[in-house]
């Protein structure tokens, strides 16, 4: 797990530019650093490492491994017109031979990697078969032999995380790729000067001498407005572009002229077909034993594991089988776990956390976020996380993180994607009620209403919210609303129109009355919520030189939870009913059948109506000056009303002053 960097440009980089570019994300990589500088005039590279760099790595025989430290070196800017770098966070053969950036084939290939290939052993092994040669035991190496054999076909065999950039020294050109969900970020952003920059995160961009940042306000408004970020190519910054989930770009370099902007990205993962048509208990053991072996190859480390802990269904399965998996390896040593915890009953998990600790030999930590650490804490997290985010819970996962490198854990596991990929949010209900009232099933419509009631102790109010989401059309919907004073699903009062922004939800023409729950599924995944999920976690765990890994997102499990049958994730009123199953035996029954859903939460409701109100109204004050009129005065008769309980709490609140502070952070233009 790591971080890259680098600069091409249409004349000659700034060597500077670079290593200050690499240096900003030190984070990413503390353990290695490294740097390739080619000559394209002469078709020449130079090696090189820098401050941090160990001893052993330059006088290492490996021909890609440098002799030189670049800070000592006078580097003539005007020969070099392409430079990578590598920040490294050694998890997988932790010898010199892993440094980066990493040649293939004589030099042809040159490659700077962050993730990681969990199926890099049986890769290895069908790449030797077929001839090729290995020097080191990383899974960098298996990623640029395979490119090199089977081109940009290699995609689709990798399991794992990846943000990649390859350069074939014969052919010119220059290659970038992205895992299938996003879990490993890559942007670029195109300089003034016509230099492409490329990196693992957005203030890497900040050291060149032409940078300034100015705000994209239509990702601004679907930030404030609804709490969206990662839904499209485009960032907050005005210019700063992400390649997508699933993406990859290509292109020779000799045709860059710094016009060609934003680069062509093309869709090289898509989520497959084909129904299964086989029995609930059929397809939750097939689901258990991919489940168990995604746990598997997610152990493959060579430095300590642990794992996010929040006391749901999701983060316990993967304790549970992460620790059954130990113990059949005879680990001498207990599974460390990391809990977010609350001195507030009601946000409170620490029970469901206990139990797992008791039950299981492992070695149980647990967190205490509070206000005045958010507050303390939240230009740092501002820094690390580039963009505004949309909840302190991310606060309440940085302290997971936190506490995890204290205690020298290098890599995690946690278990985003799960609710993404079997409907285990409770937005999934109204679609379980479309489906069943399009298909002309009102019977059993009638019927999973009140169970839905019972079972998630659900309010009529919501059971109806829920109903009417469903199969309402969305003209009717939005009628409903405005007759009972409900604000709009469009602009709110707080923010200024501006005939050049879109105020509706950007997804909303994506799905329709009639769609299914996969459909649904896919957009959360590659779309929207899970995008912003794992931008937060990699920043999170980054900051705090971890790795985190993602065992549901292994891409065999996905395409199979996608294709089962919908009433096998969510029916009778019971959402992820086929992992419940898998589980059954694995899992203790007072986990596996909770019904309430948290995560790592926070009271910020508290914070915001009880505890502190002045407080926030104090920095409200300043996010609206701040804001350059996104946001208006009106914000503040909306905080008055969560505060004296008129209107119902949310995180439209955070969300401004959350944008305030990225302003403030990164010297945001507003205008």
């Amino acid at each position: 797990m790591c971080g890259i960097s680098g600069i091409l440009s249409t004349s000659f980089i700034s060597v500077n530019t670079l290593v200050a570019m690499n240096e900003m994300i030190s984070h990413r990589g503390p353990d290695d650093e490294g740097y390739v500088l080619f000559s394209i005039k002469d078709s020449q590279e130079c090696v090189y490492g820098g401050k941090t760099t160990p001893t052993n790595v330059y006088s290492s025989p490996i021909s890609y491994c440098p002799q030189k430290n670049i800070i000592d070196e006078s580097v003539t800017d005007s020969v070099i017109t392409l430079g990578m770098a590598h920040r490294r966070l050694a998890i997988v053969d932790l010898s010199e031979a892993g440094h980066q950036p990493m040649s293939f084939e004589d030099g042809r290939y040159w490659i700077v990697f962050n993730g990681e290939i969990y199926n890099h052993l049986e890769l290895r092994a069908e790449l030797e078969n077929l001839g090729l040669k290995f020097l080191s035991d990383t899974d960098t190496e298996v990623v640029l032999a395979a490119y090199a054999f089977w081109g940009q076909d290699c995609l689709s065999r990798f399991n794992g995380m990846w943000a990649i950039a390859i350069f074939d020294k014969q052919s010119q050109e220059l290659f970038f790729a992205r895992d299938r969900f996003g879990i490993k970020p890559f942007y670029y952003w195109c300089a003034p000067d016509g230099s492409l920059c490329f990196g693992s995160e957005i203030k890497q961009f900040t050291a060149h001498k032409d940078w300034k940042a100015y705000v994209n306000r239509q990702r601004a408004v679907d930030y404030l407005n609804w709490g969206l970020t990662d839904h499209t190519e485009e960032t907050l910054f005005d210019g700063v572009y992400q390649l997508r989930a699933g993406h990859k770009i290509c292109f020779n370099i000799a045709s860059w002229d710094g016009k060609k902007y934003p680069l062509y990205a093309e869709k090289w993962s898509q989520f497959k077909g084909g129904y299964v048509n086989s029995s609930i208990e059929s397809c939750a053991s097939d689901f258990k034993d991919k489940f168990m072996d995604s746990v598997r190859l997610h152990l493959r480390s060579d430095v300590p594991i642990g794992s996010c802990l929040s006391g749901g269904l999701d983060s316990s399965s993967i304790v549970c089988v992460a620790n059954q998996l130990l113990n059949n390896e005879n680990t001498t040593y207990p599974q460390k776990t990391f809990s977010a915890c609350s001195h507030e009953e009601q946000f409170n998990e620490r029970k469901w956390m206990e139990y797992m600790e008791k039950l299981l030999n492992i070695e149980a930590h647990y967190i205490y976020p509070t206000m005045s650490d958010l507050f303390k804490f939240l230009p740092d997290i501002t820094w690390y996380q580039d963009e505004p985010f949309g909840s302190t819970s991310i606060f309440a996962q940085w302290c997971v993180f936190s506490a995890a490198s204290k205690n020298g854990v290098k890599v995690m596991l946690d278990g985003q994607g799960a609710d993404e990929q079997l409907a285990g949010y409770h937005e999934y209900f109204a679609l379980r009620f479309r489906s069943l009232f399009y298909s002309g099933q009102l019977v059993r419509l009638y019927r999973e209403v009140l169970i839905t009631k019972s079972i998630n102790s659900f309010s009529w109010t919501r059971v109806f919210s829920l109903l009417g989401s469903g199969i309402l059309p969305a003209g009717l919907k939005d009628f409903i609303r405005s007759a009972i004073g409900s604000e709009s699903k469009g602009r709110p009062v707080w923010l200024n129109k501006y005939d050049d922004i879109c105020y509706q939800f950007p997804g909303k023409a994506t799905l329709t009355a009639r769609d299914s729950i996969r459909k649904f599924s896919e957009q959360q995944l590659s779309q929207t919520n899970l995008q912003m999920l794992l931008h937060w976690e990699d920043r999170n765990s980054m900051a705090h030189s971890i790795e985190s890994r993602i065992p549901f997102l292994d891409y065999r499990l996905v395409d199979f939870s996608l294709n089962v049958p919908d009433e096998y994730k969510i029916s009778d009123g019971i959402t992820k009913r086929i992992l419940r199953l898998a589980m059954k035996n694995i899992l203790p029954s007072a986990i596996c059948n909770r019904m309430d859903k948290m995560g790592f939460v926070t009271p910020e409701e508290l914070w915001v109506t009880r505890d502190s109100p002045d407080q926030f109204r104090d920095r409200l004050s300043l996010a609206i000056e701040n804001s350059c009129d996104l946001v208006n005065e009106n914000i503040k008769h909306t905080l008055d009303e969560m505060i004296a309980g008129s209107k119902k709490f949310d995180f439209s609140i955070w969300r401004v002053i959350g944008f305030s502070e990225w302003v403030k952070c990164f010297s945001v233009n507003v205008e």
